[in-house]
């Protein structure tokens, strides 16, 4: 860590404002500008697209059935009502939810919205059809059908009762699109890639590509007293220079996905209390593939002394005043009920306390495997935070076992396409996503036969019987003990998956800006009802 300090330079204790107070009392009225770290977004189809550029630009907009409860976005396991009335209670063993549909719900144009809406949604999603693609379909394994069979009633049929139901359902993409713009065979689902048109808060009122995108208040908004802001503007500006400048300078309020700790200083020493802090443990973790179709990477003794030799507890403090990273955890979010504890963890070849006796173990599992003098490229993501920081602290610490790496930094296209034509040997990723849900959360590191997201190029069939005896367990304390087991066979065992560190997410922004509460995830939260203004 000493050499990563000298290389990367040092920085200033951070100033973190608390956030609003719960009992100060909303103000109406307003226009909020924020900044969305894209450029555009690819579509404008949050069934198609997986990137936070489509939710911070379209989310607004859009109505969803149920979601992580706005004024509790830190918690794992708390979901309410949007569209439904009240959350149900499974029936058949666990195996049938049925919702009660809002009435008098309208989408912009005017039209009713009602179950028949939501179902054909949800089917979009899990059962797309030819030439529609849905990335999160398999997130729905244990659904079997989803009907409306009356206008205020939406059932969906399991074909197992699994606790990751509910938190797949309340993914922040889950957007209800009208059943006749789906059916239209002049529009169909694609007709929402292009086009914005939903229920949600606000209005879409104007989009300038690469500029920015405005929306007006819904006064017909069926969440009565909301939104609290008359307007809304989302800039578009991938460069992250200019996001910390237009907050500097106030031309905006706020930018959702989060900045380095070295701005968030930066704009506390500037501005002092003009800038309030929000921070988060982000379900986003930096983690290493070994291409195991490549050698010695086949040889799990090889992957094990990577892992040992990593010295995760004595460097995660240090790294996370430059970086955008800082808890330790295993391949389980860290803030889960199912995330195993600190003396679970440390039984896990790579968490071991004593990094001395971890390095001496590595260094003897290299010898064995006759891997010595290993040298390899580490391919990684040509972006500052925090892959860049991440991958010079790794080089770092397994030149410490005699391991010799360079890195290549590659552009997100090429970077990604090396993954996925197989061109690495080692790579540095990140696994992120939306609402906690450990359950699906781990199918990256699933065989890749299974998971198209897993560039490991391995099968393991007992990997598949510990994941689906987790899945299907409904006893929490069972289950609890179910995925230790899968982690600790993923990263120890067979030592598929480094997990490295989670990020962690720093969201500075002006005091005035009030009622927005930080969450887990980038994804989670950002239909901006609940903001308002105080000036």
């Amino acid at each position: 860590m000493t050499r990563l300090m000298a290389l990367l330079g040092g920085c200033i204790a951070a100033l973190v404002a608390l956030p609003a107070l719960a009992d100060e009392t909303p103000k109406h009225g307003g226009t909020l500008t924020y900044m969305i770290p894209a450029d555009a977004p690819p579509t404008f189809d949050g069934h198609r697209e997986t990137t936070y550029a489509t939710i911070h630009t379209a989310a607004p907009y859009y109505s969803v059935l149920i979601r992580v409860n706005p004024d509790n976005p830190s918690s794992t396991t708390d979901f309410t009502c949007d569209l439904c009335t009240e959350m149900p209670k499974p029936t058949d063993g666990g195996k049938t939810y049925t919702f009660n549909i809002r009435t008098g719900v309208k989408f912009h144009n005017g039209d009713p919205l009602t179950a028949a809406d939501v179902a054909a949604s949800w089917n979009e999603i899990i059962f797309p059809p030819k030439g529609v693609l849905s990335p999160r379909s398999s997130n729905f394994v244990m659904v079997d059908k989803v009907e409306a069979p009356d206008p205020t009633t939406v059932v969906f049929h399991l074909k197992f009762a699994t606790s990751a139901f509910l938190p797949a359902l309340a993914d922040p993409f889950g957007w209800i699109y009208e059943k006749k713009i789906l059916d239209d065979p002049s529009k169909g689902p694609h007709w929402y890639e292009k086009n914005i048109m939903g229920s949600g808060p606000f209005k879409f009122a104007g989009y300038e590509l690469g500029q920015e995108i405005k929306g007006d208040r819904n006064p017909d908004y069926y969440h009565k007293g909301l939104p609290y802001l008359d307007h809304i503007i989302g800039i578009f500006a991938p460069k992250q220079a200019t996001r910390v400048e237009a907050i500097r300078s106030n031309r905006a309020a706020i930018e959702f996905r989060g900045f380095p700790p070295a701005s968030r200083d930066d704009l506390k020493k500037q501005l002092g209390d003009k800038i309030t802090v929000q921070e988060s443990d982000w379900n986003c973790g930096s983690v290493v593939t070994l291409n195991e179709k490549k050698k010695p990477f086949d040889d799990p003794r090889v992957r094990r002394a990577l892992s040992l030799a990593i010295n995760r507890w004595g460097g995660a403090p240090a790294l996370s005043k430059i970086a955008d990273v800082r808890t330790v955890g295993s391949i389980i979010f860290p803030a889960s009920p199912l995330a195993p504890s600190k003396a679970q963890l440390e039984t896990i070849a790579g968490f071991w306390p004593d990094i001395n006796k971890s390095r001496a173990e590595a260094k003897r599992l290299l010898k064995e495997a006759g891997a010595e003098n290993l040298t390899f490229t580490l391919l990684n993501r040509a972006v500052d935070q925090p892959y860049k920081y991440v991958g010079i602290w790794l080089i770092d610490e397994w030149s410490k076992i005699g391991v010799h790496v360079t890195q290549e930094m590659l552009p997100t296209g090429p970077w990604f396409e090396a993954q996925r034509t197989g061109n690495f040997t080692v790579d540095l990723q990140a696994n992120c996503h939306s609402v906690v849900n450990p359950l699906i959360d781990v199918q990256p590191y699933l065989p890749s036969s299974v998971s198209k997201q897993n560039y490991g190029n391995y099968e393991d069939p007992e990997e598949m019987v510990l994941y689906n005896k987790a899945l299907h367990e409904t006893d929490p304390q069972k289950q609890h003990e179910d995925m230790f087991q899968f982690a600790k066979y993923v990263m120890d065992t067979k030592a598929h998956k480094i997990m490295v560190l989670w990020w962690y997410r720093i969201v500075p922004y002006r005091s005035y800006v009030k009622g927005w509460k930080v969450s887990p995830s980038h994804y989670v939260n950002q239909d901006l009802s609940n903001i308002w203004l105080d000036q």
